[in-house]
């Protein structure tokens, strides 16, 4: 009887750690959009473009990442990043108009890339197990959920009696921090096979592909809601709710302030994404990674048309945070498993990143369009609706993927 290999390795826990912090920070912007926009008296879509050029060249910078690790090793790869989003942030903790602000974004943005799945997930997947594999990469996923609970929270915390700018250059070392854990990290090379195949020849066999054309197209959606909910929701639930709901219905849930119902709601979509995320990686490994994608987007999808078209109440509030939350990151693991079955480990961060860029395209657009047509219209309703209409079209996309390895149909034909 052959040993069980096991799940949680050195590479899997530095892995969860690296993207526990990152993501921790990454997810705490959305807090920051009030007050920076009231100290300099900026129109939301200022503070908004810089959220969203962030997740445009954290979506740029993953297959370039990708690439790197898989060139001059996984390790070199996150130093690098993790230096760059350092910097990043203390630069932007400097900044006084938009515009620097916008600039040094793209400083944080590829050191999101650097240390985010595509990095991380790909050293994860070479190093699991065939039967841990799908369950490894959502648990490395689970960790980002995680840092999305403790970074919105402890953001609002700290600028309860610091400011924003001392809070960014903390940030800066404590992604600094996860680089002493980085010796660990030591992932088993490629195989002869996979070294013999360049990677050139894979991304020629996957541009050619449907398969991965429909992948590439389908996270687009993902991208659009996570970043719209992650930079404007804290903001949009501060104003409707202090608008409509006095303090006592605040009280009922035990919050204090609408500020934090915000802080708290991204927190809560991180935690029930913990267990979403675990499940869909469950699932991974016994069903149809398609069928489970296509379904995630129509529940998405439902969750928020139910959302918009109800009276906003912190109870709702927190419903939608669970929901959405349980279906939050649940793609990635299943994503990233559907793009290494279907083309192999060897460079699996260059193809997941490309796909990953899809989904920053989304990204950009739903915070840029967030700001945008609030200033124009004081209202994220238009922004919702886009959001149900991709989340569909993401739903039906996924459907004509064929689940058969391309490199081993090749190798039959």
């Amino acid at each position: 009887m052959t040993a069980r290999t096991p799940l949680m390795t050195p590479v899997l826990i530095v892995g969860c750690l690296i993207i526990l912090v990152s993501f921790s920070i990454r997810a705490s912007f959305g807090v920051f959009q009030i007050p920076i926009a009231d100290e300099f008296g900026w129109l939301r879509s200022e503070f908004s473009l810089a959220i969203a050029i962030q997740n445009l060249a954290w979506g740029i910078g993953q297959p370039i990442f990708g690439a790197i690790a898989e060139k001059i090793g996984d390790r070199k790869a996150i130093i690098m990043g993790a230096l760059v989003y350092a910097v990043g942030l203390v630069l932007s903790s400097f900044a006084v108009t938009p515009e620097a602000h916008q600039m040094y974004e793209v400083l944080v943005g590829f050191g999101v890339a650097g240390t985010g799945f595509g990095v991380i997930l790909a050293v994860v997947g070479r190093a699991s197990s065939d039967e841990n594999r799908s369950m490894s990469l959502a648990i490395a996923t689970a960790a980002g959920s995680a840092g999305q609970v403790f970074g919105a929270p402890v953001a609002e915390w700290m600028l309860g009696f610091m400011t924003w700018q001392t809070t960014f250059l903390i940030f800066a070392v404590a992604i600094l921090s996860v680089l002493l854990a980085l010796p660990l990290m030591r992932a088993p090379a490629a195989s002869k096979q996979q070294i013999e195949e360049s990677m050139g020849e894979i991304l020629k066999k996957a541009m050619r592909d449907p398969s991965y054309t429909f992948i590439f197209l389908g996270f687009f959606s993902c991208g659009y809601q996570l970043a719209f909910v992650t930079a404007h929701f804290p903001a949009f639930i501060t104003e409707v709710c202090a608008a409509i709901d006095p303090a006592g219905m605040l009280a009922s849930v035990g919050i204090s302030t609408t500020s934090q119902l915000g802080a708290w709601s991204i927190a809560l979509i991180g935690a029930a994404n913990i267990a979403g995320t675990l499940f869909a990686g469950y699932l991974g490994k016994r069903y149809s990674k398609k069928y489970l994608l296509a379904g995630i987007y129509l529940g998405r999808t439902i969750a928020a048309a139910a959302f918009i078209l109800t009276p906003m109440t912190p109870t709702t509030v927190i419903i939608f945070s669970l929901v959405m939350g349980s279906l939050w990151l649940a793609t990635v693991p299943l994503t990233s498993g559907l793009v290494a079955h279907l083309y192999g480990l060897r460079y699996m961060g260059t193809l997941y990143g490309i796909v990953f860029f899809s989904h920053q395209l989304g990204s950009f657009l739903g915070v840029w369009l967030g700001g945008r047509m609030y200033d124009a219209y004081g209202s994220y309703d238009a922004v919702w609706w886009i959001g149900v209409g991709v989340g569909a079209f993401s739903a039906i996309i996924h459907l004509p993927i064929k689940e058969r390895p391309l490199t081993r149909a090749a190798a039959a034909a």
